[in-house]
């Protein structure tokens, strides 16, 4: 299969041209700017909010005037991660992709199909002649990776759609009709750094090849945190053997993903090095064990590095118990049987990073339900704060309650069984969806949430299940013909 192969051709073909545009998180300019003279373009209705949120206008097809109006929404924003050894700017560069099989994937990092894709499949709406619809809305929401703020900033009104369908989700064959709310904790310990104990070795350790993904729908796949690892391993060690100082501690990148790698630096006395190492190699089996079915590429390193200053004790030890003993991964199974034994409430350490004076902590937590959103929250604030770092929860955003007698989940699920021969699964996902947010300001709005198949999203290796794309095409024309009058 090459790309002049891919079906359907007017979805990957906007694709390809989506992904030429920079679109990190915060930095939608370029893509806002792409919206906008596009739809105008095409002499379409277009307007851009004071957020920099994009809707496009397109009347109904001849003989769909009175038919309720459909909005078709996914945010502009892509996660923007690397392989280490990869040169990349997200900034400027096209994302490069290539076929693996029946995927689509890209060299080295993330793909941007999350949500991309979605985009992608609207602008080919928009721009098609052959397709049966009534009036339709095309809403593209900025920054939705990093705090929905794009949805969070769209002022009531801005649509007036009576049913929206949400194409930011990842498994095809599911409809998703409830998400969860989330908010972020941050920690910050701070310190003096002062010289390492007289005779004192320095060794690196570090930690790649990961699998991670996304903190809240991978969360339940018991995959590896390299936080937590690292910070395992110099808890042993400090409690094994007096005079180990800690120099440095990196890892993580974005507050919604799991941890693919890190590394940190320790001093430890010169007579112990030897063991330390042995340790190491030890440790490290005994993770690749417990990780052997989730995580199989497991890269574990330890080096001589050079003198520094180290943080002070008493500060690298509370820090290094704080995370020993924080909540992380499952916290809570949701018991509505109608969501079918979904994680109710998680939490995610997404990155610790160290500085001359400080250690910052991200963490995210996640819950459908907003009182225990709230006393997870609190969980981890209080683990940090006894160990005498600030710690702050941010506002978040809300959880979308899955609508009774909804009547766009019966038109999605009836058109599904009749296309595929088979009822399509619906539930709730384990994340956070714009439709939260919506479903606070629009609070009659019907929604639902279904996309293409999507893999490791968050991460260098995501991929697009190819034949998902045309599944989803058929789908999403069939359910806009068969939408009830006004």
């Amino acid at each position: 299969m090459n790309k002049n192969d891919l079906k359907p051709a007017v979805v990957f073909q906007q694709f390809a041209k989506i992904n030429e545009i920079p679109r990190p998180s915060k930095h939608e300019e370029k893509m806002i700017d792409y919206l906008k003279n596009w739809g105008e373009s095409h002499g379409l209705d277009t307007k851009v909010d004071e957020t920099g949120n994009v809707i496009i206008r397109k009347p109904a097809t001849k003989g769909m005037d009175n038919r309720k109006t459909v909005i078709l929404q996914s945010h502009m924003d892509m996660v923007c991660d690397k392989l280490v050894d990869v040169d990349f700017d997200f900034e400027k560069d096209a994302i490069r992709t290539y076929i693996d099989g029946e995927w689509l994937t890209a060299d080295g990092t993330t793909l941007g199909a999350d949500d991309g894709i979605g985009c992608a499949i609207e602008l080919a709406i928009l721009e098609s002649h052959d397709i049966e619809h009534g009036p339709i809305e095309c809403v593209f929401t900025r920054d939705e990776e990093t705090g929905l703020s794009g949805a969070e900033g769209m002022k009531a009104g801005f649509m007036t759609g009576d049913y929206l369908i949400n194409l930011d989700s990842e498994d095809e064959g599911e409809i998703f009709v409830s998400c969860a709310g989330g908010r972020n904790t941050s920690a910050k310990f701070t310190f003096t750094r002062e010289e390492a104990p007289q005779g004192s070795f320095f060794l690196k350790g570090s930690l790649k090849g990961l699998v991670g993904g996304h903190s809240g729908d991978d969360i339940n796949k018991k995959r590896a945190n390299a936080i937590k690892i690292l910070a395992r391993f110099i808890f042993q060690t400090m409690k094994r053997y007096d005079g180990v100082s800690l120099a440095q501690f990196h890892s993580g990148k974005l507050h919604n993903a799991i941890p693919r790698d890190g590394y940190f630096i320790i001093a430890v006395p010169n007579d112990l090095k030897e063991n330390v190492r042995a340790d190491w190699n030890v440790f490290a089996a005994e993770v690749e064990d417990e990780f052997h079915v989730t995580d199989t590429q497991m890269q574990f390193a330890m080096e001589s590095a050079e003198a520094e200053k180290v943080i002070e004790p008493k500060v690298a030890k509370n820090f290094i118990w704080a995370v020993q003993a924080v909540d992380n991964g499952i916290y809570a199974i949701c018991q509505d049987e109608a969501l079918g034994g979904m994680v109710e409430t998680s939490s995610n350490i997404a990155s610790i990073h160290s500085s001359d004076t400080t250690i910052d902590i991200l963490s995210s937590q996640r819950s459908n339900v907003m009182s225990n959103l709230d006393n997870m929250c609190a969980t981890i604030q209080a683990a940090f704060e006894l160990a005498g770092a600030e710690a702050t929860s941010s506002d978040g955003y809300p959880a979308w309650k899955m609508k009774a007698n909804s009547k766009l989940t019966e038109i999605v699920v009836e058109s599904y069984k009749k296309l595929f021969g088979k009822a399509p699964v619906v539930r709730g996902i384990h994340a956070g969806l714009e439709c939260g947010l919506f479903s606070e300001r629009y609070p009659n709005l019907d929604m639902v949430s279904f996309g293409p198949t999507l893999r490791f999203v968050h991460t260098p290796d995501e991929r697009l299940y190819i034949p998902t794309v045309q599944m989803v095409w058929d789908h999403l024309l069939d359910v806009l013909k068969n939408i009830p009058q006004k």
